[in-house]
């Protein structure tokens, strides 16, 4: 798989990463069993990723902890990447120490790849957190430091301080809004990788207008997760999926599957380091490896782009 260098100064790392958020705890309904992850992100590793991204609060510590189990005698194979977040371990500069030093336990290495701030605090000054993670590299705990969910004006903050190795933003199809901010870091030697690049499965085209979701599935609008009202709320699925049905003929025409395409045309986003893509499968988990290895010529892209003002983001 094409390997792309982390900002101006980070790890080269695959253009599909694995996401661990489902690891260890109940996102889509239920827990799955813990072999089963560690079989995916293993086999994610045969496929050509080569990195990895988890954080303290997915299974309150659980996914850090199976990512550690999935990559033992592997660890020289893969670039790990956790997050710290205010609603967790907290973001005050000595709350920031001992995250990191707790990720480092639980994921068993000796040091952390990329360290990221999961998402801005309300109480907790960004220059205090992001001088806390520069004395991580300084000590030699972390390797890069990077930030989550944070727009231009917070990353200039804390470039004041030390360079921003990386920003991991929302991103799909369905969810373009970032696009400026993403190209924007793409100038700066700051590197992106994406989340939520197949809009947490619409973009699989699994989804259906009679799709039920688990009630404990934060899809189904019970749960509060800040996605749904976009993505999933009535009136906006239907939206959603009629970008999807327009898509699938694209991705009939060049051989691949509909979760391949919108990995690749993310991919494809100037700025852009890597997608991020999370599963429970390992099957699925080879279909988004083989992105990485898609590429789209102009004319698809333009194809592509005439569908995005019909997706819930312009409604």
């Amino acid at each position: 798989m094409r390997t792309r260098k982390l900002g101006s100064g980070g790890p080269d790392i695959s253009v599909v990463g694995f996401g661990a958020w489902e690891a260890g705890g109940m996102v889509w309904g239920q827990s799955p069993p813990d072999e089963q992850i560690i079989q995916a992100i293993q086999t994610s590793l045969d496929a050509g990723i080569n990195w990895i991204d988890t954080a303290e609060i997915y299974g309150n510590g659980r996914s850090e902890e199976l990512v550690g189990a999935a990559i033992e005698g592997r660890r020289d194979q893969v670039v790990i990447a956790t997050k710290v977040a205010p609603e967790a371990s907290g973001v005050r500069a000595e709350e920031v120490r001992l995250a990191c030093e707790g990720s480092i336990k639980r994921l068993g290495i000796d040091h952390i790849d990329l360290f990221q701030i999961h998402w801005p605090s309300h109480n907790v000054p960004v220059e205090e957190t992001w001088a806390a993670l520069s004395s991580l590299v300084d000590d030699g705990l972390v390797r890069a430091i990077g930030v989550s969910n944070f727009d231009r004006e917070l990353i200039e903050r804390c470039e004041r301080i030390r360079h921003v190795d990386s920003l991991q933003p929302h991103f799909s199809l369905l969810h373009p809004q970032n696009r400026d901010l993403i190209a924007w870091c793409g100038q700066q030697g700051i590197g992106v990788v994406a989340y939520g690049p197949l809009a947490f499965g619409l973009l699989t085209g699994v989804i259906t207008a009679e799709t039920r979701f688990d009630r404990r599935d934060w899809r189904s609008g019970r749960v509060g997760m800040s996605y749904y009202p976009e993505l999933f709320a009535p009136g906006k699925l239907e939206r959603s999926l009629t970008v999807v049905d327009a898509l699938r003929p694209i991705a009939e025409r060049l051989g691949m599957t509909l979760a391949q395409l919108a990995l690749a045309w993310v991919i494809h986003q100037p700025g852009v380091t890597s997608a991020i893509a999370g599963s429970r499968s390992p099957d699925h988990v080879k279909e988004n490896a083989e992105a990485g290895d898609v590429e789209l010529d102009q004319a698809t892209l333009d194809e592509i782009e005439a569908l995005i003002p019909l997706g819930p983001a312009f409604a």
